[in-house]
């Protein structure tokens, strides 16, 4: 299909990403080449990584590299199969939109921070994501994710001035590796029960697992990686470090990164532990539905546009669970069908997602690379100043709130037909778990609408709030390619949902546990139904009567008003000049929702008044009044960890007398004890 084999395209980015890695490392006194050299390459590696895909994805290929060595953990093993196909298209996809994108974004970076570490950790951040989702080998596995954590650490924190960006970093640096922690036990255990770091021989004898032992395995899994994937409650470093971030390794880490735990998600219990019980799907599907609502709600009171789009990863992170644990739940019940459906639905929405949101964090880039802040309360105006920009932003916005003919639409729609799908088929036991989680997509769509409403409005239209609006200018054209290409493709991806389902459907067919087995839908490029004849959608029909009804709606008006007369006058100002103190902020457009939901956001109110005359409480100066939301997760949860943690290392330490007579006592004992254990 491809001049260039599958493996061949895949090696050679790799090598691409190297030589870009140290190569911006060698230009690090030149800003402008290091900048050019480090994306340039990752734009290389990108292109590439999308030509290994499609060749593997299109020709239904595999292909395996090992080299093994005395020492087991200096054996590399790469397998692609189509899953592990699919994720690296969606990484090199966003990464290509990305690198193009950097080009421009990183300019006003020159002469402030060293571009050369920059392009270093950029190249091998994207190089780990690749080798994350094709490693072959547990040990091997590990060390490509530490090295896309690490990578991934400094991209945080490479804007060192701000003290919050190294707050922010520190924590993303604290949480990833608890999560890491709980990533290699499970991985001792699947060695325990198997003998064997290969994924495959783990595969094939895992049969001899005991329940029990698989149990463990996937609580520590569902830790492990979900600490990465940001789901509620392991998700306290999302919010901080992806806006903290470069603005185009922030759209890398919310479209692709945490998609790397989803893809760890899928292989490990559905591939490597098939035969889930049933309260796996359903844990799943419950921590799905929670991170959905809770993601936008807290997205809802943001005002920080960065940390509004963080937010919103943690929803559509929840959205893909949904179809995750409905495909288990499935799975438990014999109903394989079904769950290629659903696996399907994940899939279809780890690529939406991918792009929208990557779409809008270069969207929100653009606009604080022009005005010098992330408080929306102080844009206003500035499709008047960056109009390609705004149109981009509101493509993204309208893709995400799941509007047609737009991609998120159709995964949402998927998502959707998987949990009905639940509620026909299985037991009262198991239906309610898939009504809890219609019913929080059900207002997760609404609330996203509602958000990116608010969104949109306070940053794009009214009256400027600050001077830096009213000099904004444009965005450079290397930012605007890489968000109108995107732009684009969230309307591709939504007129052409039938035939991309059918290629997911043989990502998911291509699993070892759906041998042998179709999907319950059937798609072609005019319409996608299920097989039951319950529900269908037609996305191009759906395109072309919006065209249809756009165009008709537009010139009936333009036919109605044609003979009129247009007067223009002043609007009535109650004789005061309009000002930007006179629009609805974001603050307010939101704080009717956060009332509403107060129970769950638990909102704050803080009033500051100062007078004239501090003796004479009678004529106020200024007044300010600050409204918050509570940190519930670290007062409730990791709060109480913490202080507990810190009470019992104050009564281990205690162990550190000084007497090096007691510390070979310890060792004594230590080895006595191992004796009885192996003798044991």
């Amino acid at each position: 299909m491809f001049a260039l084999s599958a493996q061949s395209s895949f090696f050679i980015a790799l090598l691409l990403l190297a030589v870009g890695a140290f190569g911006s490392l060698a230009f690090w006194k030149n800003d402008r080449l290091a900048n050019w050299w480090g994306n340039s390459l990752a734009i290389l590696a990108a292109a590439l990584g999308l030509v290994s895909s499609l060749n593997v994805l299109f020709s239904k290929t595999t292909f395996a590299y090992n080299l093994k060595a005395t020492l087991p953990i200096l054996s590399f093993s790469f397998n692609v199969d189509q899953l592990s196909a699919f994720f690296i298209f969606v990484i090199s996809l966003i990464a290509l939109m990305a690198s193009i994108y950097g080009l421009g974004y990183v300019k006003h970076f020159y002469g402030k921070y060293n571009l050369g570490a920059l392009g270093f950790f950029y190249n091998a951040f994207i190089a780990g994501m690749l080798l994350v989702v094709s490693a072959h080998n547990l040990l091997f596995f590990l060390i490509v994710w530490e090295l896309m954590s690490l990578s991934s650490y400094f991209l945080v924190i490479f804007e060192n001035k701000e003290k919050e960006n190294v707050k922010a970093g520190t924590l993303y640096f604290i949480m990833t590796h608890i999560g890491t922690a709980f990533i290699i036990l499970s991985f001792l255990l699947l060695y325990s029960a198997t003998g064997s770091f290969d994924f495959g021989v783990i595969k094939a004898n895992i049969g001899n697992i005991s329940p029990m032992m698989k149990s463990a395995i996937f609580l520590l899994a569902l830790i492990g990686f979900g600490t990465k994937a940001g789901i509620i409650p392991l998700h306290i470093w999302l919010p901080g470090a992806h806006p903290a971030a470069p603005t185009h390794v922030s759209a890398l880490m919310s479209g692709v990164m945490i998609k790397t735990g989803i893809y760890m998600f899928i292989r490990i219990f559905i591939d490597i532990l098939p035969n889930a019980p049933v309260w796996w799907g359903i844990l799943i599907l419950l921590i799905g539905a929670i991170s959905a609502l809770l993601g936008v709600l807290y997205a809802l009171t943001e005002h920080d546009i960065k940390r509004l789009l963080a937010y919103h990863s943690i929803e559509n992170i929840g959205i893909i669970l949904l179809g995750l644990g409905s495909a288990l739940i499935f799975l438990s019940a014999g109903l394989k069908t079904l769950a290629i459906l659903a696996v399907v639905a994940a899939l279809f929405h780890t690529l939406n997602h991918a792009i929208f949101k990557a779409l809008l964090f270069m969207g929100a880039g653009s606009v604080i690379s022009k005005t010098h802040t992330r408080n929306m309360e102080e844009f206003g105006g500035l499709i008047r100043y960056m109009p390609q920009t705004a149109f981009f932003f509101l493509v993204g916005a309208m893709a995400i709130s799941a509007l047609p003919p737009f991609n998120g639409f159709f995964s949402e729609w998927l998502t959707f037909q998987s949990l009905f799908a639940g509620i026909r088929s299985l037991s009262v036991s198991a239906q309610w778990a898939f009504i809890i989680g219609a019913g929080a997509l059900a207002f997760t769509g609404g609330l996203a609408a509602a958000c990116f409403v608010k969104a949109f409005g306070a940053t794009f239209l009214a009256r400027p709030r600050s001077e830096e609006v009213r000099h904004a200018k444009e965005a450079d054209p290397s930012l605007r390619v890489g968000m109108g290409v995107l732009a684009a493709l969230t309307l591709i991806v939504g007129i052409f949902a039938g035939p991309i389902a059918n290629v997911l459907a043989q990502v998911a067919e291509g699993l070892k546990i759906f041998a042998g087995q179709t999907g319950f839908f059937s798609a072609d490029f005019n319409v996608v139904k299920l097989q039951d004849g319950f529900s269908s959608v037609s996305m191009p029909l759906i395109f072309v009567s919006l065209v249809v009804v756009i165009a008709a709606a537009y010139y009936s008006v333009n036919a109605l008003i044609k003979d009129r007369k247009v007067k223009v006058g002043c609007t009535w100002d109650c004789g005061t000049d309009l000002n930007s103190r006179m629009e609805i902020t974001a603050t307010g457009f939101a704080r009717s929702i956060v009332t509403i939901f107060r129970g769950i956001l638990k909102p704050t109110k803080q009033a500051d008044v100062e007078y004239h005359d501090a003796a004479i409480r009678y004529f106020q100066k200024t007044s300010t009044i600050k409204l918050e939301v509570s940190d519930l997760y670290g007062t409730y949860f990791y709060k109480p960890v913490h202080e507990l943690t810190k009470k019992i290392s104050e009564h281990v330490k205690r162990i550190q007398s000084g007497n090096i007579n007691v510390y070979i006592l310890y060792i004594f004992l230590i080895l006595i004890i191992l004796l009885f254990v192996l003798v044991i």
